[in-house]
């Protein structure tokens, strides 16, 4: 079988067929099992901000370590317009919707954070996509809505995408929905906003019914990039939302005040049983969990919380800006980056209310001491992870946003930035540095690119949700 195909296995999981096969794994386990080693990984490579200013691209690197060309990049998916700042992007179908009869999870879905220029591209050969469709901003603007980032298949046919702003990139975001089949726009997901106004991340439990959902700021705002004063006059989120999945409405705000200041990535417990999860607060540098409380109230606590640390070339204490986080297949490990301080640590979940340091990694940033890969410089620090599905390989690239980048680690605006990996031993609860292991968007087809988030063709534990 290959590792980036999938066929349901006979194995029980509790989980009913109803006699259909759809896309994706009955169970987290199963993916976890079955699913094979990782051979391709996608990756949005922006070049926005960059001195050569070409296009943005989705990479194809190879990541089966018998090939001639493992650890480089074999593809470019260019994009035909400049300035789109490709970001985030998600699949048409995921193990949410294994039991759609006649689904496969063939299409990518790339969205452009700053143009809004939404691209679907076909990946049925994993080495050999293409784009077959693409939804133009105007198209978009008509919902009064920008910025698309969060992409997330749903089941019932529906593909939901988190919006950061409105058509003129202020204030409210919302969510945008496309339909499965012809990535028509539906209009929004939301029926009822609430008290949301800020968007970003967000995550789902069908079960439960309901969505959690993460704030960031205004595209207007975080656009030219990070300004302390901005946080100040209060233009950055703290707050995360509760949703009711059924009816599209808001039902609870969970404002965390200065314990919560900018919370990024929402990553919800793979078990669909569970009703909590967690959420990286990036400014205060903590991680927060949430979770559905006895009387039916959503609730939080502080989980983790650390440090800022004084250098000698910032006047004032460097945050470590937790930007990325996710959880194994398996839910018992919890792994976050640093991005400013320079490190991915991986934390013991089993008792998901008492999370326990167990390892670290140290790769860039300006307080590592691991500075070089294969001779190479690290550009930046670790960022977006992505780990591979029985949990042995955590994959990380170094590049927040343009801006961002270009003001805190400036030489990737020449340069590009980098893709690395550590090797992960759930049972000694340990991970190390894979020094064979580095792409180098430096020198891509074209020219310097950054590298952002991280996908495999398969399925991976930050797309996939679970009935």
């Amino acid at each position: 079988m290959s590792t980036d195909e999938h066929t349901h296995g006979t194995e029980d999981h509790g989980h009913e067929h109803h006699e259909a096969e759809g896309p994706g794994y009955p169970t987290p386990a199963a993916m976890r099992v079955e699913s094979g080693r990782e051979e391709t990984a996608y990756v949005m490579a922006p070049r926005v901000g960059m001195e050569n200013d070409g296009h943005d691209f989705v990479g194809v690197v190879d990541l089966d370590p018998d090939s001639d060309t493992y650890s480089e990049l074999v593809d470019a998916i260019e994009m035909p317009n400049k300035g789109d700042e490709l970001h985030h992007f998600g699949w048409n179908a995921c193990s949410s919707s294994c039991h759609a009869e006649g689904l496969s999870r063939q299409y990518l879905v790339v969205p452009g954070q700053r143009s809004s220029r939404i691209h679907v591209v076909d990946a049925e050969d994993p080495r050999d996509p293409e784009i077959v469709k693409i939804i133009e901003p105007e198209d978009v603007f008509e919902h009064d809505l920008s910025a698309p980032h969060t992409v997330h298949c749903v089941p019932g046919g529906k593909i939901v995408i988190s919006m950061l702003g409105d058509a003129d990139g202020e204030l409210p975001g919302g969510f945008l929905q496309l339909d499965q089949e012809d990535f028509s726009i539906d209009g929004h997901w939301e029926a009822d906003r609430g008290e949301m106004a800020m968007n970003y991340d967000y995550w789902y439990q069908p079960r439960h019914d309901v969505l959690i959902s993460s704030e960031w700021a205004a595209p207007s705002t975080y656009y030219p990039g990070f300004d302390l004063d901005d946080v100040e006059a209060g233009k950055y989120g703290d707050s995360i939302h509760v949703w009711d999945w059924e009816t599209h409405e808001h039902r609870q705000t969970l404002e965390f005040g200065e314990e919560g200041l900018i919370p990024l990535e929402v990553r919800m417990s793979h078990n669909p049983e569970e009703t909590q999860g967690y959420v990286g607060a990036a400014l205060s540098s903590n991680v927060i969990r949430f979770y559905e409380a006895d009387d039916g109230a959503w609730d939080w606590d502080v989980v983790i919380d650390e440090e800022s640390r004084e250098h000698e070339d910032w006047d004032m204490p460097v945050p470590p800006l937790i930007t990325d986080l996710l959880l194994s297949l398996d839910d018992q490990y919890l792994f976050f980056s640093n991005w400013l301080h320079g490190d991915v640590r991986m934390y013991d979940v089993s008792d998901a209310g008492n999370p326990r340091l167990v390892d670290q990694v140290w790769a860039g940033g300006p307080f590592g001491e691991r500075r070089q890969v294969q001779g190479h410089e690290i550009r930046g620090a670790p960022q977006m992870l992505q780990l591979s599905r029985d949990g042995r390989r955590l994959y990380w690239t170094t590049s927040l946003f343009s801006s961002w980048d270009n003001q805190f680690y400036p030489e990737m605006a020449e340069e590009g930035s980098l893709m690395l990996k550590a090797d992960v031993y759930p049972e000694a609860g340990r991970m190390e540095l894979d020094e064979d292991f580095l792409v180098d968007f430096g020198d891509a087809p074209g020219g310097p690119a950054r590298a952002h988030e991280i996908r495999w063709p398969g399925g991976d534990c930050t797309s996939d949700v679970w009935q």
